[in-house]
């Protein structure tokens, strides 16, 4: 009976029954399919909390911590479901401390939409209590934003941002509701939204492009794919393994576009980058083609760029044609959809091999096995490496889990040796790199996909930057489980010091609190490892566990990420030590 008055109810809202602007964000959030929204109360944002506690049972809010946790977690849930996140705050510090996660979807091209209240309309700009200019505080880090401060402006508007947020290259949305506009009625009536005018998210394919990109690689002895998150933003992951396979070319990817082909397929040459492989790195600098896949050429992967791949044709696959030429300029660009793209791409592409050219990067593997990966995955040292837990992650979970890092040392070895089968098992901060990010966005990414092991690896830095959000793992037990490497230090900033500021460790050494103590004062199950004796059942345990586990692993303090490319500096010029 009470479904049934509640469907009636909504059929009327829908037939434009007069409600409040805060009911009626409810309905829009509910007309968009969202389920879980993160944020925190306050006073400009009460009167839609009010209308939440009356749709408990549709709408799943949960509380995090502070207000940036709301940010990172629903980017998390965004990144493994390829759905809109939704975070909500109230007005000034509440709206302030979502900056730094919007800026880090923005970067890292993450679909998000953040609700903030304000300040009744005629408040505006009067330095009323907790008035703060968020529209324009978040204007250089969002995809679109909005003020509204009329209750009739709510459809339009948030049909709009959820449009925004999710088409063409995703990116995050805030809309900023003053108080009045939540309170004063309107004619309810709501219609998604499939288009903006002079908003244009997809580019139309050139086929002309396309045929000669075709010709370009067909001609090629020695061609290189670099992918990145573009692959998995465009759901593409099988027209990329049918392109590698039918072409025979070896493919790298950055730090975004991890997962999107399986770690094991003989194709895959590993990561490109300032801490990446070795072979996709040198080899850069000798491919004939460069076919770059929805990345966009970022600094940490080019290196300098008046040395970046000279010698070579590049093909640049972009959504985005802000991003075609902006670093690197291409022969041949082709916009769109890199999934429409591929599929047009490869009925044009002949079949081959190109077995010389991929025993190249088989032979640099080699190098850098000697020299880099057997330390790090078989250390004969006494100390904990950070590379052999890693590596005890991948023997436990199968290679299935979902792996989320933070932003440090054990960022780059989590995404240099973790192993994945599954598209969306990466998430990370790659562009903005924050510190704090994994803990939160590792809550939504579990709760995004319940289905799945859920592994935070964090640093005791990062760790400590977001580590209230123990609260929300607690209250409502996410089996998520956090892993961090304790090194005592600011691990990736004392490496630079020790490289390059002869061993000055200016404010890099941390004294840690007792971290299982901590974790155990949230009722989560934890343990600390200190010896490689112990740490395969710590690993297995924590990975059997249908409940949140913390586990912390004391690593070697002063370990160094190679390889690795010095700021600036040639791709050609990687350090292997």
């Amino acid at each position: 009976m009470e479904t049934l008055k509640a469907q009636k109810k909504e059929q009327k809202k829908e037939a434009g029954m007069r409600i409040t602007g805060a009911e009626a964000i409810i309905h829009c959030l509910l007309a968009e399919g969202v389920d879980l929204i993160y944020g925190y109360p306050g006073g400009a944002i009460m009167p839609v909390y009010d209308e939440l506690y009356k749709f408990q049972d549709r709408l799943t809010h949960i509380l995090t911590r502070h207000e940036q946790g709301a940010t990172h977690a629903a980017q998390g849930f965004a990144r493994v479901t390829g759905k809109v996140g939704v975070a909500m705050a109230t007005s000034g510090p509440g709206a302030t401390n979502l900056v730094t996660g919007l800026a880090d979807a923005q970067i890292d091209s993450t679909p998000i939409v953040c609700i903030t209240g304000q300040v009744p309309r005629h408040l505006l700009g009067s330095d009323a209590f907790q008035e703060t200019d968020i529209v324009g505080i978040s204007t250089p880090v969002t995809k679109w934003n909005y003020q509204i401060t009329k209750a009739d402006e709510i459809p339009e508007i948030m049909a709009k941002a959820f449009y925004i947020a999710k088409s063409g290259r995703p990116g995050p949305v805030l809309i900023d509701i003053t108080k009045n506009a939540q309170f004063d009625e309107l004619d309810f009536a709501y219609e998604k939204c499939s288009g903006v005018r002079s908003y244009k998210p997809v580019p139309k394919p050139n086929m002309e492009a396309i045929t000669a990109a075709a010709a370009l690689i067909n001609a090629a002895k020695k061609p290189y794919i670099v992918w990145g998150q573009g692959i998995i933003l465009g759901e593409a992951e099988e027209e990329l393994k049918a392109f590698v396979e039918k072409a025979g070319i070896p493919a790298a990817w950055t730090i975004m576009g991890e997962s999107a082909l399986p770690t094991d397929h003989p194709l895959n040459v590993g990561m490109v980058g300032m801490h990446g492989n070795y072979g996709p790195n040198v080899l850069t600098n000798e491919c004939d083609v460069l076919i770059a896949i929805g990345m966009r050429f970022d600094d940490r992967v080019t290196g300098n760029l008046d040395t970046y791949a000279k010698q070579a044709k590049v093909i640049h696959f972009e959504i985005d044609p802000a991003e075609v030429g902006k670093n690197v300029k291409p022969d041949i660009a082709l916009l769109g959809n890199c999934k429409e793209t591929l599929s047009l791409l490869l009925p044009l592409i002949k079949e081959n091999e190109h077995k010389e050219w991929k025993a190249e990067f088989d032979k640099k593997h080699k190098e850098e096995f000697e020299a880099v990966i057997k330390n790090d995955l078989h250390p004969t040292k006494p100390g904990l490496t950070m590379g052999e837990v890693i590596e005890q992650i991948n023997e436990a979970s199968k290679h299935e889990a979902v792996i989320v890092t933070d932003v440090g040392q054990h960022q780059m070895i989590a995404c240099r040796y973790a192993k994945f089968k599954k598209s969306k098992s990466n998430i990370t901060s790659g562009g903005l790199g924050t510190m704090g990010f994994a803990l939160p966005a590792a809550i939504g990414a579990k709760m995004g996909a319940m289905d799945r092991e859920v592994v935070a690896i964090i640093g005791d830095g990062g760790y400590q930057m977001t580590i209230q959000e123990l609260g929300v793992i607690f209250q409502h037990n996410v089996p998520v489980k956090i892993v961090v490497l304790n090194n005592d230090h600011l691990g990736m900033v004392r490496q630079w010091q020790e490289l390059f500021f002869e061993s000055r460790y200016a404010s890099t050494v941390m004294t840690n609190p007792d971290f299982v103590k901590i974790a155990e004062g949230y009722h989560i199950k934890s343990r600390r490892v200190e010896k490689r004796t112990d740490l395969k059942d710590a690993v297995q345990e924590m990975i059997a566990s249908k409940d949140p586990y913390f586990l912390e692993v004391r690593v070697e303090k002063e370990d160094n990420v190679f390889p690795m490319i010095p700021s600036g500096a040639s791709v050609a010029d990687i350090r292997l030590k």
